[in-house]
């Protein structure tokens, strides 16, 4: 893939996760029993990045993604709240992802990441309201972090199959990655 394929592809990603992001503020409150819980279909995005793309340019797409639904309706505490939340948890799953190689599936990062995001942005509320009882709120967060995790795992799986543009750079991406071990195997082995 040339550069000009690479910045059009992390562009769409950006915009499709702005997208996503703008209609689930829209969509009514889902869970009376856990205030603040959101479905987090915007982390969909996310996780073809991660899959697709290298680190730096995976993170482009995330920090896209908040500047633009902060700019397009968003306050400063928001912007706090999904900062804290979209880097936790773009950093766990990367974390989870490499360190759980073949063992952890797209649905088991993907579920890591809703966890993560949600402690985020506990952290961040229980820094601005000077208390760590807010975060008792955790588990219950928790729960809904792993549902909606899993669901947007088994939809991440769904896209990476079938959708070809993700599958030629998510083949692009694995090759670039074990051609890189290659040559470090073959310098070390020098």
């Amino acid at each position: 893939m040339n550069r000009t394929q690479k910045m059009i592809y992390i562009s769409l990603l950006s915009a499709q996760a702005v997208i996503l992001g703008l209609i689930e503020r829209s969509i009514p409150f889902p869970f009376a029993f856990a205030p603040g819980a959101k479905l987090g279909i915007a982390n969909l995005i996310v996780i073809v990045a991660i899959y697709t793309l290298p680190f730096k340019d995976s993170l482009k797409v995330v920090v896209m993604r908040l500047l633009m639904t902060t700019l397009l309706g968003g306050t400063l505490s928001t912007f706090l709240y999904s900062t804290a939340g979209a880097l936790l948890s773009y950093l766990g799953m990367l974390f989870v992802k490499f360190a759980g190689g073949k063992r952890v599936s797209i649905i088991g990062v993907s579920a890591t990441g809703g966890i993560l995001h949600n402690l985020g942005q506990l952290l961040v509320a229980s820094s601005i309201a000077q208390t760590w009882t807010v975060l008792l709120y955790l588990p219950v967060l928790s729960f809904m972090g792993i549902l909606s995790g899993i669901a947007i795992g088994i939809a991440a799986n769904f896209l990476m199959d079938h959708v070809s543009t993700i599958q030629r750079f998510r083949q692009e991406h694995d090759g670039t990655k074990s051609s890189k071990r290659k040559k470090k195997a073959s310098n070390t082995l020098s």
